[in-house]
Formats: structure tokens, C-alpha cells, sequence
């Protein structure tokens, strides 16, 4: 039976591919901050979907230094063996830049290392035991923020750009690599999507999920999985998705910057 580790798995996209990954026969190694929450996944597994799986909780606090390190030794030295990572951990943060202060960077730091940092160390770790293998997959989870400058949350669009950018860039070092035919590497970009991520960003704020359409978690992980399953290095959940990430590739960047600006712009009021 295949195992499948997935860091962020607590709440929204993440536990929504746990479920579907459950559903589809493998076993899970879930791993995020809140264990509590990683309990009640767990729970609901063996209630609703099965209990010949085997759900292995992890509570490690990715944006915390060497935490992607520890997290890996911790599954090496238990002797698993994974032969899916998922890469769906990641937090935003609201506000103008010039305003944050000190605590603010504090919080950015720490952004930086869970949405950027994390990646790339797991990223790297678990490619070369499945270099090894010969065999592997790795779904990194980014946005349509990837595809445009995100004034009020510059950080965080630039930290998805990155995720985006660095997949497709291994994802091509892996294509004539005679070890890596079998490895599939992907990048899921979601639009807004209803996840504790609103909240845990400040974005309740913003006029962001008001103006644009709101997918739920638990589609855009169905559509993740299946596409990743096809192989797609690209996959971006939603027709309007598709089309606003599209539609970059012919406006100005100076348009486009002014665009996201406004559509994140504070609510009347706020």
C-alpha cells in the first residue's frame, strides 16, 4: 500500500486530498501545527472511510527553523517510506508593507519559511530517496497569486510565484533524467478558496472573497487529484481561475498590478 505525506493537513485543501487520498487505498502521514485537528481527521477516516489505513499524525510547526529537517529524520527514522508529497502548508499575511512592524516581520519571516523554506527542503529531501526508487510524486501547492503581483499581500504572492517557478523548474530537470521517468511533479494553483486561510491571513479585510468567486476546499482538491493523477504540470481549479491566469499573459504589468491592488483592496468600513 502507498503512503502519502501532506504537510498543512488540518483544515481546508489539505484535509480534503487526506479524505480523497484515504479513499483511493493509501495510507496517510498528516502533519501540521494544530495536532488536535489532526486527530479529528484521523477519526473521521476511520469512521467514514476506512480503518485498514493506516493515519499517522504528525504535529510539527513547518514555518519554525529546520522544522522541514526534523520532520523528515522523524519519517526516516520510523522507516517509512513515501511515495507521495504534498505540499499544501502555507499562510498569508494582509497589509501594506511599508506599514509592518516589527512583530509583523516576525510573522513574515515565518511565512517565508513555511510557504517557501518548507517547500523546497521536503521538496528536495524526499526527490532524492525517490530518485532513488525511481519512482515518486511531489504536488507543491501554490495559487493564481503566482501569476501576478499582489499589492496589500506582496509577500505572499512573491512566495507563491516562487513555488510556482521552482516546480516547473524541476519538474523540467526531471524530464530527461533516466532516473526520474517514473516521478511526477505538479503544482496546484487554486483561486480564493473557503479554508481557514481568510481568517489565519487577516484577509477578512479585504474585499478579496467578496469579488471573486469562492471555490470550496473540497472541489479544488478533487479536481487537484485527479489531474495530478493525469500528470498535468499545471493545475488550476476553475473556469474564472483559468481564465484570469490566462488573461496575464496580454495585459500590462502595470494593469495587472493595479487590478490585484484593487481587488484587495480594504472593505468600506474596515
Amino acid at each position: 500500500m502507498k503512503t502519502v505525506l501532506i504537510t498543512g493537513a488540518s483544515s481546508g485543501i489539505g484535509y480534503e486530498l487526506a479524505k480523497i487520498y484515504a479513499e483511493n487505498g493509501y495510507n496517510l502521514v498528516v502533519v501540521a501545527r494544530n495536532g488536535d485537528k489532526l486527530e479529528i481527521l484521523k477519526k473521521e477516516i476511520f469512521e467514514e472511510i476506512s480503518k485498514n489505513i493506516e493515519v499517522i499524525v504528525i504535529e510539527n510547526d513547518l514555518s519554525q527553523e529546520n522544522a522541514a529537517e526534523r520532520l523528515y529524520n522523524q519519517i526516516k527514522s520510523s522507516n517509512l517510506k513515501i511515495n507521495t508529497l504534498v505540499n499544501n502548508a502555507g499562510v498569508g499575511i494582509y497589509g501594506k508593507f511599508s506599514e509592518f512592524d516589527e512583530e509583523t516581520m516576525k510573522r513574515n519571516d515565518a511565512m517565508i519559511n513555511l510557504n517557501i523554506k518548507a517547500v523546497v527542503e521536503l521538496t528536495r529531501l524526499f526527490l532524492a530517496d525517490m530518485i532513488k526508487n525511481e519512482n515518486g510524486e511531489i504536488l507543491n501547492v501554490s495559487s493564481v497569486a503566482a501569476f501576478m503581483p499582489g499589492p496589500l499581500m506582496s509577500t505572499y504572492y512573491a512566495s507563491k510565484a516562487f513555488v510556482q517557478s521552482f516546480t516547473e523548474a524541476v519538474r523540467e530537470e526531471m524530464r530527461n533524467d533516466i532516473h526520474a521517468k517514473n516521478i511526477k511533479i505538479s503544482v496546484l494553483c487554486p483561486g480564493p478558496t473557503a479554508t481557514g486561510f481568510e481568517k489565519s491571513s487577516n484577509l477578512e479585510e479585504s474585499s478579496l472573497f467578496e469579488r471573486m468567486k469562492v471555490m470550496t476546499a473540497k472541489k479544488v482538491a478533487e479536481i487537484g487529484y485527479k489531474e495530478f493523477q493525469k500528470g498535468k504540470a499545471t493545475i488550476i481549479p476553475g473556469i474564472f481561475n483559468r481564465i484570469a491566469v490566462f488573461g496575464t499573459r496580454f495585459f500590462s504589468r502595470k494593469l495587472i498590478v493595479r487590478t490585484a491592488g484593487k481587488i484587495q483592496e480594504k472593505k468600506k468600513g474596515s
